[in-house]
């Protein structure tokens, strides 16, 4: 098969015919209070009551407080790509369209395969600790219930949880009932949980900083490590890592530009007030969590419930408890709304099975998707442990956040058609006069891709010595070298392009410092994660390739609708022919 064919089919990208893109099979029913209140209430469960604890425990101690301003950092530079894109495009699948759109057709699957893998992880992940917190609440009844009638599935100290925990499962079961009753119905759902949520932090900081003892903070243990810095500054890297899923909510709200009212404006404006608030919630919460109780005795599994106990504090601690269900639950809603709506963007466009693209008539949500990743879901809950699910959480989401970087970094540096025009395009893209060898860049928009690979080849050869420990050693300095030229050069011939004329209600500024720096970060924080979450993401990655190459190509809409039906035969009967050789 010729690589032309190959490439003409994998990257193809996904067009929309002027205002095409408005228009929905779902019902734009969500006010900017609605979809801010969505992003607010995935993550506050996710970030204060799942990681915080973890984190603290066996991440960076203390130093979650920078944990939270680095990823709260990263996720504000993602957050002003992902408003743009929110604004220009506002469909079901976020990242996945955005990348669809810029990258093309096998990168957007790889991010759309991967985001309905974290939401399913996240969900299980807040579902086990709602269940633990509910546990705390009736003196473990339930856990020693469940040993004594059903018996255990492992040690609890591997993969697996310690016992099958039944109520995580039926909880999310519940959730995905009221969830697939209509956006309206779980957005009204959604909001009295952040209301009240909203209320009980603000309980539970004051009362909790009543109780700081700042000695946790200062001044070195006998073995010469910092209270405040326990795992070291990598600790503080290696938390912010993990923390950023606790982010991943304006990926949720960009899930929701199909039923939006108003998505130029309300996807923006959602986007950065959620985004706001929540930075201060997490900073409060970390340092009233660290400030109450030493960092090694953090109980990773229900932190804040279990610090108001040590300190004495009954009332505060049912208080917070009521609170941690509350807002795990208002977790739970939307996640359990993004998950389908993940799965019905790229069912809806022929890339895997179209049944998952139904819209239900009455309820006008992806009931097909819900009902199936919904018992997926429940399964992960049922038998995975807590701490297992919370090293996988934010992989797939800073893939997806990179790739929209990526996307912004390359669509505002190609051709687009002048206003009124059907054939006349801008100097998008065209390289300006002071970049050498620029006859050798001939194809439209190849030499910016071939600068955006320059730019992360070097930040990952930045990032390495820093993750290693080699910083200082020759094979750490010379990475360093490497990663600096690639990187410096990359950024270089970015500069070197003509960015286009395209109109928007919202664009990033400052292009292509923001989307850049972004970038930077996410990719570091990608490196310092353990190698078992990549392993575990590739594994997935393979199972999503098998059905993209055996479904997806065939069946993808936009290559019929760009007439390229006989590209694909070829290509897919280049695979048969591999198959059957075999």
């Amino acid at each position: 098969m010729k690589l032309s064919t190959m490439s003409t089919v994998l990257f193809r990208r996904k067009t929309f015919e002027g205002g095409a893109h408005l228009e929905s099979k779902m019902k734009r029913c969500l006010t900017v209070l609605d979809v801010m209140f969505i992003a607010i209430g995935h993550m506050i469960g996710a970030g204060i009551y799942v990681l915080t604890g973890s984190v603290v425990r066996n991440q960076a101690g203390p130093a979650i407080i920078l944990s939270f301003i680095f990823s709260g950092f990263a996720a504000l530079l993602s957050a002003f790509s992902y408003a743009e894109f929110g604004a220009r495009f506002p469909r079901a699948g976020s990242a996945y369209t955005y990348s669809y759109v810029g990258l093309g057709e096998i990168w957007a699957f790889v991010v759309g395969w991967t985001v309905p893998l974290e939401y399913m992880i996240g969900n299980a992940a807040v579902a086990r600790s709602w269940s633990a917190y509910f546990d705390n609440l009736v003196q473990k009844r339930v856990a020693n219930w469940t040993l004594e009638t059903v018996g255990q599935l492992s040690d609890g100290k591997g993969f697996f949880a310690h016992y099958p925990d039944f109520l995580a499962f039926f909880l999310l079961i519940l959730v995905a009932i009221a969830v697939a009753m209509g956006s309206k119905f779980s957005a009204n759902v959604n909001t009295s949980f952040v209301v009240l949520n909203l209320a009980v932090l603000a309980f539970v900081i004051i009362c909790g900083l009543s109780y700081a003892d700042f000695s946790l903070w200062s001044g070195t243990y006998p073995d010469g490590r910092s209270k405040f810095f326990p795992y070291g500054f990598g600790g503080a890297i290696s938390g912010a890592s993990t923390c950023f899923f606790a982010f991943i909510g304006f990926e949720a709200l960009a899930t929701a530009g199909e039923e939006a009212k108003n998505p130029h404006r309300t996807i923006p404006l959602a986007t950065f007030s959620s985004l706001a608030i929540i930075s201060v919630i997490y900073l409060l919460m970390g340092a009233s969590l660290t400030l109450m109780v030493p960092y090694d005795e953090v109980d990773a599994e229900a932190a804040f419930a279990a610090a108001f106990q040590a300190r004495g504090a009954n009332v505060a601690m049912i208080i917070m408890s009521i609170g941690a269900l509350a807002g795990m639950l208002n977790n739970l809603v939307t996640g359990s709304f993004a998950l389908p709506r993940a799965v019905y963007a790229m069912a809806d466009d022929g890339l895997i099975f179209g049944w998952f693209g139904v819209i239900n008539s009455r309820t006008k949500t992806p009931l097909n998707a819900t009902i199936v990743f919904t018992i997926l879901n429940a399964l992960l809950a049922l038998i995975f442990d807590l701490q297992a699910l919370v090293d996988f959480l934010s992989i797939g989401t800073l893939l997806a956040y990179s790739m929209v970087s990526v996307c912004v970094l390359i669509l505002r540096h190609q051709q687009e058609l002048k206003d009124g025009s059907n054939t006349e395009y801008d100097n998008g893209g065209t390289l300006k006069s002071w970049v050498p060898f620029r006859r050798y860049w001939q194809t439209p928009g190849m030499s910016i891709r071939v600068a955006v690979v320059m730019l992360i080849f070097g930040y990952v050869c930045l990032a390495l010595p820093f993750k290693t420990g080699i910083i200082s050693n020759f094979g750490g300095i010379i990475l360093l070298i490497i990663g600096a030229i690639f990187a410096l050069s990359g950024f270089f011939f970015i500069l070197g392009h003509e960015q286009n004329k395209s109109e928007a209600s919202y664009k990033v500024p400052f292009v292509p410092f923001v989307p850049s720096l972004g970038l930077l970060i996410n990719v570091f924080m990608m490196v310092f994660l353990n190698a078992m979450t990549w392993i575990r993401l590739f594994v997935w990655l393979a199972i999503g390739v098998v059905i993209y190459l055996f479904y997806g190509v065939r069946h993808s809409k936009e290559g019929l609708r760009s007439g390229n039906t006989a590209v694909v035969t070829e290509l897919q009967n280049g695979i048969d022919n591999r198959k059957a050789s075999k």
